[in-house]
């Protein structure tokens, strides 16, 4: 039975454990998308801290792609030397690194701060953001441009690039019924709606060549009345496979809630039963995310089979050398809480941070001053 700091090999990428950091928007980029030195520092740190495999924030492949402030960038040949810096501050610490890469859709919360018209699948009556149905044409143009920002992760020096297909983004958008109401090519049958998924996944195989890891992100059924059903994800995720996927981090689709959710005593870890049905289905390494906080829970999943790698993002925003503790023999839990503050830095434009950490040095610096 393998052990969770027993190595992995996915592709041509050997993982010297089977903890990975979950792609996680840290709010250092610069409006341009470019690296700054709090990027390199925070992933500097999760590479000290013992996590086998890092995973970047979404990092968007067009400019109208881009879904929230302060994210990276990787649709132009300039955003490569930055990256090329977060991909070395990896391996100077022995991790391994991918770059997320994703296309916002209908999902752009910057709408709400500049004008803009966002592309979609489809027109979506009563929606909140200004938006459009693309062409067929825009829509291979996105395919292209999945395709290219592969290339320069590559470029850059990553290890591996992971495409973004859940969480209710562009892919998982075209994924789902609730979204994609198109009657082309692109649309209607479920064959049709992961065409848009199957068709990047090609292209940027096509782009990195056939030994790079190219892993994808995906939630396999929509947390909403009449969204994507599992047998449909299932299917998507077979079709993927067939198009040449190396692994599969199983998360959650349009309309999930996994980061509002607070871990169980017990652990309640989210979609452990959807990684249960995709491990049936295909047979790739698969990575599964979601309120998983104690080593012991994280020893389970892996022994048990149920997936082969264990993904953390809120309990590392806390604890960046939380993997380094376990593996050292300090099996205490996570100290995340899971109560999201870390995201308020990020909405006032700063890199995020616990909270609570936070709370605790500002309660511990008013209490030196008093003595003062």
């Amino acid at each position: 039975m393998p052990d969770p700091f027993d190595p992995l090999t996915i592709g041509q990428m050997s993982i010297p454990n089977r903890f990975m950091r979950s792609a996680t928007w840290d709010s250092t980029a610069t409006d341009d998308g470019e690296v700054t030195d709090d990027s390199v520092r925070i992933i500097r740190g999760l590479a000290e801290g013992g996590v086998g495999l890092i995973v970047t924030g979404y990092a968007y492949v067009s400019d109208e792609g881009k879904a929230a402030g302060r994210q990276y960038g990787i649709s132009h040949d300039r955003h490569v030397a930055g990256m090329r810096r977060l991909a070395q501050a990896a391996h100077d610490h022995g991790a391994r690194i991918a770059v997320q890469i994703a296309h916002g859709g209908l999902n752009l919360g910057l709408l709400s701060k500049k004008e803009g018209v966002a592309l979609a699948p489809s027109e979506i009556e009563g929606h909140r953001w200004p938006h459009r149905a693309m062409t067929g044409d825009e829509v291979w143009g996105l395919v292209a441009a999945f395709a290219a920002a592969a290339a320069r992760v590559k470029e850059a020096g990553f290890d591996a690039v992971q495409l973004h297909g859940a969480h209710g983004y562009l892919i998982s958008q075209f994924l789902s019924p609730l979204m994609n109401k198109r009657t082309d090519e692109w649309g209607g049958s479920p064959e049709n709606r992961r065409r848009f998924a199957v068709e990047a996944l090609k292209a940027v195989r096509k782009a990195v060549g056939a030994d790079y890891p190219v892993m994808v992100k995906i939630g396999l059924r929509d947390r909403a009345d009449g969204g994507l059903t599992l047998d449909e994800g299932l299917a998507a995720l077979k079709a993927l496979t067939d198009a040449g996927l190396d692994a599969v981090e199983i998360s959650t689709g349009f309309g999930g809630r996994s980061a509002a959710e607070r871990p169980e005593a017990p652990e309640h870890v989210y979609f452990r039963d959807d990684a249960v049905a995709a491990r049936r289905a295909v047979d790739i390494p698969l990575m599964l995310v979601g309120g998983i906080r104690r080593f012991e829970t994280a020893r389970e999943i892996i022994k048990s089979g149920d997936a082969d790698m264990v993904s953390l993002a809120r309990p590392l925003i806390r604890e960046s050398s939380l993997i380094a503790r376990w593996r050292d023999g300090d099996r205490a839990p996570a100290k995340c809480l899971s109560c999201n503050k870390c995201f308020s830095f990020g909405m006032r434009g700063e890199p995020l941070e616990c909270g609570e950490e936070y709370r605790l040095r500002q309660e511990a610096a008013a209490g030196g001053a008093a003595d003062a």
